[in-house]
């Protein structure tokens, strides 16, 4: 009995150590200033490390309209990349495109003829500029034989990219029952084209596109103000929505909103509160590549630590006045078990500011990890399940 509160007492002094998590404390930094926004929801992002500047119900599902076709253009953007198409192929338009999405519907179209051809590329540019409802279907039934199809693939696709909170029900975001989506996936999705299609994103910066003798001019009311992509949309009971990413000293942000009362609106409140992320907030570097941020028990293995490295510069966007403290969480499932490799993903480091969540960073083990000696082992198993066992 003697033994076993020996054991205990040693326990207690050890637990803090081995415990699953450790905090380290960063620098005094800013907290953002307070600001509120009309939209029902809204999330603002810095592109490079992933800083949250603003989130309201960003993952509350909403119908996204036609912010949908951005995972329509997704597909056919990796069809591209993957050389299943290409922008020359030409796709015919049928009497369902033309009536459902062209001229006879009344809905944003690229005026594109019934029973003509048009080549992907025009397809492309109708969808990002005008946000063509035609463009939309045509290129759907060309690629998959029929929207039904197109749209599994989309829906297929956004799984593929970890959009866990979207569902698509048609090409295009017209009113249907399974289009439903979140800011948060849908930032996650312009985030993904800008960086994995940097070329083709620019057709969503284009002033103007013709078709079929018809000039319309970009819909996006944010390329005058200095955004360069991405859209717009508008459903009964969703209210008005944007995407928006805005480059400004090298900095890119991504914005969206949604549940606004009118387009004018829409367009104050997403300028304001771009303008309010460039103003208001700086880089700052936490941590350098490759400089240990903290350490990982090891249970069982020839040492009982093994130091955390980020592979990149950690760092924050931060707001420039009034200085708060953030917390640096270091997370990993514990008990970490020989051997362990070098350069191995074993952590996670959270950025805090206060309880907001601020980014996530993952760490790599900095140096291998033998099995220890069978005494080594032994120890550490005792450890381990008197850990567990209280």
């Amino acid at each position: 009995m003697r033994r076993l509160l020996a054991l205990l007492v040693l326990l207690a002094v050890l637990l803090p150590s081995v415990h699953p998590s450790a905090v380290v404390h960063a620098q005094a930094v800013p907290p953002p200033q307070p600001i509120d926004t009309k939209a029902a929801q809204a999330y603002l992002i810095e592109a490079s490390t992933g800083t949250v500047l603003l989130a309201k119900n960003e993952r509350q599902s909403f119908a996204p309209a036609s912010l949908a076709k951005l995972m329509t253009l997704e597909v056919v953007f990796d069809a591209l990349k993957k050389g299943e198409i290409r922008s020359d192929t030409v796709y015919p338009v049928s009497e369902y495109a033309w009536r459902t999405g062209g001229a006879p519907s009344r809905t944003s179209t690229m005026f594109a003829a019934v029973k003509s051809q048009v080549p992907v590329a025009d397809l492309i540019k109708g969808i990002a500029v005008q946000t063509a409802n035609d463009g939309c279907l045509v290129i759907a039934e060309g690629m998959a034989g029929s929207e039904a199809d197109f749209v599994e693939r989309m829906n297929a696709r956004a799984a593929e990219l970890g959009l866990a909170a979207s569902r698509f029900g048609n090409a295009t975001g017209l009113p249907h029952p399974d289009n439903r989506s979140t800011l948060y996936d849908l930032v996650k999705l312009s985030q993904h084209i800008v960086d994995t299609y940097p070329e083709l994103y620019r057709t969503f910066g284009l002033p103007e596109f013709e078709w079929n003798k018809i000039l319309q001019r970009n819909r996006n009311p944010l390329l005058s103000f200095g955004a360069d992509g991405l859209g717009t949309g508008f459903a009964e009971g969703s209210g008005f929505a944007i995407l928006a990413s805005m480059e400004r000293g090298g900095r890119r942000l991504f914005l969206g909103l949604s549940g606004v009362a009118t387009d004018k609106e829409r367009t104050e409140e997403a300028v304001r509160l771009l303008n309010w992320g460039f103003d208001g907030f700086e880089m700052r570097r936490l941590f350098a590549a490759g400089e240990v941020i903290g350490e990982a028990s090891v249970y069982g293995g020839a040492q009982s630590k093994v130091p955390l490295v980020a592979e990149r510069p950690v760092e924050v966007y931060v707001p420039i006045n009034n200085p708060e403290r953030l917390q640096a969480r270091i997370v990993y499932r514990w008990p970490l078990d020989p051997p362990v490799a070098a350069d191995r993903e074993i952590a996670t480091l959270n950025i805090l500011a206060g309880e907001r969540p601020l980014m996530s960073v993952p760490l790599m083990s900095d140096e291998a990890v033998e099995v220890g000696t069978l005494r080594q082992r032994a120890w550490d198993a005792l450890i381990e399940l008197l850990f567990f066992w209280i």
